[in-house]
Parts: C-alpha cells; structure tokens; sequence
C-alpha cells in the first residue's frame, strides 16, 4: 500500500477527498463514502460511516459544467449542516439536558415522525444558513453601498459598483476575522487545520500517523475557504459588467439581480476551482493565493488529539481502488 502511495506521490497525486470541521470533530467525502468522525466528551471516537449518495449518477445530467457547481455546493451545504447538527447532539447546553420538548416540537414529532422531523429540520437549518450568507456577503453591501451614495448624488455608476465590491470583500474579512477569535469557533478552525494535514500526508504518500500528519502545512490551496472568496470575486466581476450595461439604480432592483446571478456565479466558481485545484501553473497560484492567505484566519494548528480524528475520518472513507480519488 505504502509502495502505490508514494507512486502516486511522485506523480504529483491530488485527491478529491475532502472534508468539513465539526463540533470536536471532522467529516470527510470520498468518492463513495462519507465519515464523520467526533471526539466525546469522555474521550472516545464515535464514528458513523455511510455510502455516499451520488445525485450525478441517478440524473447524469446534474453533472454537466456549470450545473454541477450549484448541485454540487447545495449538496455540500446539506451534508455539512447534516454532520454538524449531529456532532453538536453530543455537546448539549448544560440548560438544555433537561428541558421538555415546546408544543410546536411535539406536534411536528407526531405529524412527521422523528426521521421526517430531523429532515425538515436540517433543511430549514440549511435554508436559513444559505439565507444569511447571501444577505450578509451580497444584499448588505448592495444596500449599504446605495445609502452611502445618496450622499454623492452626482457620482458615476462605475463608483457604486467599485464601493460594492469594496464593502464585500470587507464585510467577508471582517466576519471571518471576528469569527477567529471566538473560543469554540477557534477550537472548531484547529479541527480544520487537522482535516487539511491529514490530507496533504495522504497526498504526499507517507504513512498516516500522527507524526507524519502534524509535520504538513495547514493552509490546503482547495479549502473550501478558498472557494467562497472566489465566489465573492467572480460575483464583483460579473455584477459589475452587468451594471455596466444594464443601468440599475435601484437598491432594491439590484438586490434583485444579485440573487438572480447567484447560481451563475456559483456555476463559474465551481469550474474555475475544479480546474485550479487540479493544475499549478503560474496563473493557477496566482488565483488561489488570495484564499491561501485567508485561511491564516480559519485554520489554525491542531493538537494530536484532533489529528488522531482527521486520521480516522479520512482512513473512513479512502477508495478501495487506489487512486479512484484522484482529483
């Protein structure tokens, strides 16, 4: 095994396993397999394993390119709302052990059934996650950017797109910097620094221990991190050539655009990831090293207790044909 690991090394092997931080934990995504891997409050590894449900392989056509990028991050939302409301199931609030379930909880329990409930759950949990994201990261500066700019009546469209794009990628920095110093969410960020180790020692071909693991960087240039700036980046370009066009003054109207070129930027960021994260040439490094330095706030180093999850996570789901993950 260590012999077709190291060949595959030498050849410059990229996996396409990848992975999300949890409550004290990690969930990877092989090819064919999830895990989620969580360290309990007594010390023990709980660990769920399942197949992985493939949407491209019922209905082909969800693969195509551009179509893939938005079935692909809807599916990743899902999956990681999933794992990370499954891993706080372990951590409950000391006020909560005890608390009796509200009417409303007990009525849709009976109505739906607790798998059924959990579901609903889940998706609203995803929806709104979604939501605030995209009020946050695209309505709020739009907003923001028209109210400043009733202040200078005379100024040019371009500046309203220009000032946009500014308070974007602000408003991003700012949220992950304050995000960084908060105790649990940098506890959950070491986490993250584990799953990326664990997946450049797999990626180098050495064997997954915890000395080899802790010896990798921990800012992986095809973290997801990387991707959700690239998202606000193709999001300034394209709105800004609509804009130039297309004279909206309206807040509101183009909030509205915002949301109906959503997919659309989600589509051209997913094939531009997908073809950076396989590829190293200058321009590729040039595009991934914006996220690269961001992750200096979202990932941070891990103890060994935590790479012994990354480990056991990423071993989960690691293809039976090696080299089936090949990126």
């Amino acid at each position: 095994m260590l012999k077709q690991l190291l060949l595959l090394a030498a050849a410059g092997f990229k996996t396409m396993i990848g992975g999300q931080a949890l409550i004290e934990g990690i969930m990877m995504m092989g090819p064919d397999k999830k895990s989620v891997v969580i360290r309990k409050p007594d010390g023990d590894l709980e660990v769920k394993t399942e197949p992985r449900r493939v949407l491209k392989e019922r209905y082909p056509f969800v693969g195509l390119p551009f179509l893939r990028g938005m079935v692909g991050f809807c599916s990743s939302m899902y999956n990681g709302v999933t794992a990370l409301m499954y891993s706080a199931e372990f951590f409950p609030e000391d006020e909560d052990v005890d608390k009796e379930p509200s009417k409303l909880e007990k009525w849709l329990d009976e109505k739906l059934g607790s798998e059924k409930f959990a579901a609903v759950l889940i998706t609203l949990a995803m929806i709104m996650g979604m939501a605030f994201s995209v009020f946050l990261f695209f309505l709020l500066p739009t907003a923001l950017g028209g109210a400043v700019l009733t202040l200078f009546p005379a100024a040019p469209l371009w500046s309203r797109n220009l000032l946009e794009g500014a308070l974007r990628v602000a408003i991003f920095l700012v949220y992950l910097i304050a995000c960084s110093h908060m105790k649990d969410i940098r506890r959950t960020f070491q986490y993250h620094g584990a799953e990326h180790k664990t997946i450049f020692c797999y990626e180098a071909g050495l064997p997954l221990t915890v000395e080899n693991v802790r010896s990798q960087p921990k800012h992986h240039p095809r973290c997801g991190t990387s991707f959700l700036f690239v998202v606000i980046v193709v999001s300034i370009l394209l709105s800004s050539l609509l804009f130039s066009f297309v004279h909206v003054e309206n807040t509101f109207a183009r909030m509205g655009c915002h949301l109906l070129l959503l997919p659309v930027v989600v589509g051209i960021t997913y094939e531009i990831n997908h073809y950076v994260g396989g590829h190293d040439g200058l321009v590729c490094h040039m595009i991934r090293a914006p996220g690269m330095g961001i992750q200096r706030w979202t990932t941070f180093e891990p103890d060994d207790s935590m790479i012994e999850v990354g480990i056991r996570a990423l071993t989960e789901v690691l293809p039976q044909v090696k080299g089936a993950d090949r990126w």
